[in-house]
């Protein structure tokens, strides 16, 4: 719920820990030796598929309860699919070969289905809602240019579903309800520029999050029955955290996330009719999502707990988590219910596993497998456990990281090693699995993921210690993460690189231009590397949420000195190792410019520059084919400028 601004999504990966979902696992896999262990190409980690869940807004049951709405990139491009509840082959919902288009909802009554995809196709990230007719045929309900709408949950009734859409006005988001058989629309609230969070199921109350700086922001409550007027629920003094997580099913009372009370987000409630606040969940993590099954019986909840996901599906007649049988060691997410609560969908995943589907009856308890996402010609026993590691700052300042190590290194042994920095600002790197990063500790490096000042996850002070000071102290935290690196025995203290995307990218490009002999070699994947151009072209539709980037990073307006001194591209005569840049041509964030212009200039230092540009993505890779390009052009570039 902090209101972090990023530049790219953190992928947050459920992790299972004790005091929450109960399980009783399966035996875990024997893990390979280093003599015997098989090396895989990019392509067989990429033919592993990546399923989702639909969203959190949406009905991810059938009518008649036989089939889950899930999302996959079976086909190379993610695209949506009807996985039948009693096993067996998914029916794909879309076709496209093109843009990824995921599934968000079943309809309440038949099968109809919305789904969302990407208007502009290939990264544009103007995505619009469009439903799936009995017939197939697919009708958008959100037509517009550089029109941006999503679903934000349907009415109790379910005779009503709600979009927000800027369709108005680019830089705000209103609120749209639609009528379930017509799909006739009405706007039901005009934004006067915040963030419509969400709607409670009877329909009368909104709740919307209003950023005022990166470390201060507010609830307000609107009543749809009454004036419409936004009215301010979080009065305080200072700078506190403030974001809604859900109505209640009874729409009795808003849930709500806050960091007034200590260093980590805390549940509270906010009752709607009197106004009174209670605390639902506390811990010494941040509070990452509260929601509930229909009725309220079941209530589903997260901590950000050390770069790991702890969840809970909490029975609330017994007080008791939900006890579950028939599972491996894992980590569970994406809970999704039928409609009358005698049956979940989820996904289960771990370090070495990516999300597989499963089914489990809450009656029973007893859990199915429904989807292996692995790819079957890998053996899991073959990739590695993360573990979570602390390393000590130049100033003192103790950094959290996430580290994959190889096996088979050892003092003997040792080998090269990657700093992997994560998006942002203000991102996580967390456990769980990743075939890019199992793709290059299967080849024998070691990967630290390393979680710097400003990252989230870990308290409001150490998310704050960077800001208006990105590029100086948490780079510095990078650069001492690859020294890390080398102060370990099983590392080759001469083959360390940096590696990151997005926001990770420009400390890519900002380490090789500003501490030029720190690393052997950069990856700068999706990287900013001119802030100044980079914070004037912020898309109109981030609305509020850029004034609360421009508080964090300085507003160009204002701190383009300093913007220009922390951008690599103006200091790229000082970079004097190997760089590989990769960029999407459609990329609305970081503009293709940004990395013709550093590649020119680095190659004008007679420095060895290699740039793969793919002509069909924006921020981040939509399609498998041009991930598995890209995942080959790193370890190539890796093994002939890092590993001796």
């Amino acid at each position: 719920m902090r209101p972090t601004v990023c530049l790219v999504s953190v992928l947050a990966l459920m992790a299972a820990a004790p005091g929450v979902l109960a399980q009783t696992p399966a035996p875990t896999a024997v893990s390979a030796d280093a003599a015997t262990l098989r090396t895989y190409t990019a392509a067989e980690f990429y033919q592993t598929r990546n399923y989702g869940m639909s969203s959190p807004a949406g009905l991810g049951f059938s009518a008649d309860g036989q089939s889950i709405l899930i999302s996959s990139d079976e086909t190379g491009v993610f695209n949506a699919w009807a996985l039948p509840v009693a096993g067996g082959t998914p029916v794909p919902l879309s076709t496209s070969t093109t843009v990824a288009t995921r599934g968000l909802s079943y309809f309440p009554g038949d099968d109809r289905v919305l789904l969302a995809a990407d208007s502009g196709g290939g990264g544009s990230e103007l995505t619009h809602v469009y439903v799936r007719e009995l017939d197939g045929t697919v009708r958008d309900l959100t037509p517009g240019e550089n029109v941006k709408a999503d679903l934000l949950g349907w009415s109790a009734a379910r005779d009503v579903f709600y979009v927000t859409s800027n369709l108005r006005d680019p830089e705000v988001f209103d609120l749209y309800a639609y009528d379930a058989h017509t799909y006739e629309s009405r706007l039901v609230f005009q934004n006067p520029g915040m963030f419509i969070a969400d709607i409670s199921p009877d329909g009368r109350w909104l709740a919307i999050d209003k950023p005022n700086t990166s470390a201060d922001s507010d609830v307000y409550l609107v009543d749809l029955q009454g004036d419409g007027e936004p009215r301010l629920i979080t009065a305080h003094e200072g700078a506190v955290a403030h974001g809604t997580y859900a109505f209640s099913p009874d729409s009795r009372q808003l849930i709500y996330g806050t960091d007034e009370h200590g260093e980590f987000n805390q549940a509270w409630t906010h009752d709607l009719t009197t106004g009174a606040k209670a605390p639902l969940i506390q811990a010494d993590w941040d509070v990452q999502f509260v929601s509930w099954s229909p009725s309220g019986r079941y209530r589903v909840s997260a901590l950000n707990a050390d770069a790991s996901t702890e969840l809970t599906l909490l029975d609330t007649r017994t007080g008791q988590p939900v006890r579950l049988s028939g599972l491996p060691a894992g980590n569970l997410g994406q809970v999704r219910f039928n409609a009358d609560e005698t049956r979940i969908a989820f996904t289960v995943s771990s370090d070495t596993s990516p999300n597989d589907v499963y089914t489990a009856d809450l009656t029973t308890g007893q859990a199915r497998r429904l989807v292996t996402a692995l790819n079957p010609d890998i053996n899991e026993a073959d990739l590695v456990e993360a573990s979570i590691v602390r390393y000590a700052a130049s100033d003192g300042t103790i950094i959290p990281g996430v580290l994959y190590r190889p096996r088979g290194a050892s003092a003997a042994n040792p080998g090269p090693a990657i700093v992997l920095v994560h998006g942002g600002p203000g991102g996580q790197s967390t456990r769980g699995y990743s075939p890019m990063i199992q793709h290059l500790v299967n080849h024998g490096y070691t990967v630290l993921a390393a979680n710097n000042r400003g990252s989230s996850g870990y308290g409001k002070t150490f998310f704050h210690m960077d800001d208006r000071a990105h590029g100086e102290s948490d780079l510095q935290d990078i650069v001492d993460a690859g020294q890390w690196l080398r102060d370990q025995d099983w590392v080759a203290d001469d083959q360390v690189a940096v590696m990151g995307g997005s926001y990770g990218g420009y400390m890519t490009a900002a380490a090789l231009a500003f501490h030029p002999e720190a690393f052997e070699a950069g990856v700068n994947i999706f990287g900013v590397t001119n802030w100044v151009r980079t914070l004037e072209s912020i898309p109109a539709w981030w609305g509020p949420q850029r004034d609360a980037l421009f508080d964090e990073m300085g507003d160009p307006a204002t701190d383009a000195e300093r913007h220009r001194r922390i951008s690599p591209l103006f200091h790229a005569a000082n970079i004097r190792r190997p760089m590989l840049v990769v960029q999407g041509a459609n990329d609305p964030r970081v503009l293709q410019v940004e990395s013709d212009e550093l590649v020119a200039a680095v190659r004008a230092n007679s420095v060895p520059v290699e740039y793969v540009l793919f002509p069909d993505e924006g921020h981040g890779f939509q399609r498998r084919d041009n991930r598995i390009t890209a995942q080959e052009a790193y370890l190539t570039f890796l093994d002939r400028y890092v590993r001796k």
